[in-house]
């Protein structure tokens, strides 16, 4: 009999936390580890446990994130692998980020890592827009991009989703509005882009599913491309990608939740070659692909675990 794989959810009664422990549980040869009541926020607990596991998953703010890698660091040979889902490593080199799609060796780089750093949601659909047209070299480097999105309110953490759910919140509100989002600089890192991109997010009065667009006109980019050219362009670089469909821009309009509580990225591109302009648009759950089910994703890859975006891959293998 296989050995069955263990792993931690530092942080499990979060958001993300809970539905990455959901996923997991739908998939066989793992057995989940938890502490209870006040041994949660033991660091010596913790640090035991994580001795005990292959994989800790770590659904933390980000201090005490860095925190909870430490601990895992401190334990040398017998430290389990580690999936952050905050924002404290996704910059760092000695971190490989967990968007397998992203580029044709990014699976093999986290199927190898001893540290994945989960993407963000927002980072998710923006990535996947921008850094298929730098790399076919449509899209130069410093080109001054503007990234556009709308999430749901359980993007925006626990007092966020507390508001909403208590109040009603806003029907809508753009908000970072200082151009500091977190988010900006792993967007613009792994997009491949050397200018720094703005940033305009929106949350929206409903709980989950997000749009992220990002306007061009076409004759400012490399080339002068049509829109069927961007759309071949995705269309060869997600080719075979299970997850992340590339679809065609035929509606007048999209709304953001038809992907909720599913783990699939959708990208379109809506163009006008008379007027020589485009809106390319991501749209993915913001707790799925943009959260969670990208965590198990990367988990599955990291532990050599069956799942449906890689099954069969491991059949063959």
């Amino acid at each position: 009999m296989a050995k069955r794989a263990t792993v931690f959810i530092d942080g499990e009664a979060g958001t993300t936390g809970l539905g990455i422990r959901d996923r997991l549980l739908a998939i066989p040869g793992i057995d989940l580890r938890s502490l209870t009541g006040d041994r949660r926020k033991d660091p010596g607990a913790r640090r035991e446990i994580m001795a005990e596991v292959d994989l800790a998953v770590l659904c933390l703010p980000d201090d005490a994130a860095k925190e909870s890698a430490a601990l895992a660091a401190s334990l040398g040979a017998q430290a389990p692998k580690i999936v952050d889902a905050s924002t404290a490593f996704r910059v760092n080199p000695d971190w490989a980020y967990g968007f397998p799609e992203m580029a044709p060796d990014q699976t093999a780089r986290i199927r190898a890592a001893q540290n994945v750093s989960n993407p963000g949601c927002y980072p998710t659909g923006a990535i996947a827009l921008i850094r298929p047209l730098v790399d076919a070299g449509i899209i130069p480097p410093d080109y001054p991009i503007t990234i556009n999105a709308t999430s749901g309110y359980s993007g925006g953490g626990k007092s966020m989703i507390e508001a909403h759910d208590a109040r009603g919140g806003p029907a809508f509100e753009i908000y970072g509005l200082g151009l500091e989002h977190k988010h900006i600089a792993e967007t613009q890192l792994y997009s491949g882009l050397t200018r720094r991109p703005i940033f305009a997010p929106a949350v929206g009065h409903y709980r989950q599913g997000m749009l992220v667009s990002v306007p061009l006109h076409l004759d400012t980019l490399v080339g002068k491309p049509t829109g069927a050219d961007l759309q071949a362009v995705f269309a060869a670089h997600f080719r075979g990608s299970v997850l992340v469909r590339v679809m065609p821009g035929t509606e007048s309009r999209l709304e953001p939740e038809d992907l909720n509580n599913t783990d699939t990225l959708e990208l379109r591109v809506y163009a006008n070659d008379t007027h020589r302009q485009a809106i390319l648009v991501a749209r993915l759950d913001n707790l799925g692909k943009g959260a969670s089910g990208a965590a198990v994703q990367n988990i599955a890859l990291m532990l050599g675990l069956p799942h449906p975006a890689y099954a069969p891959e491991l059949a063959d293998a």
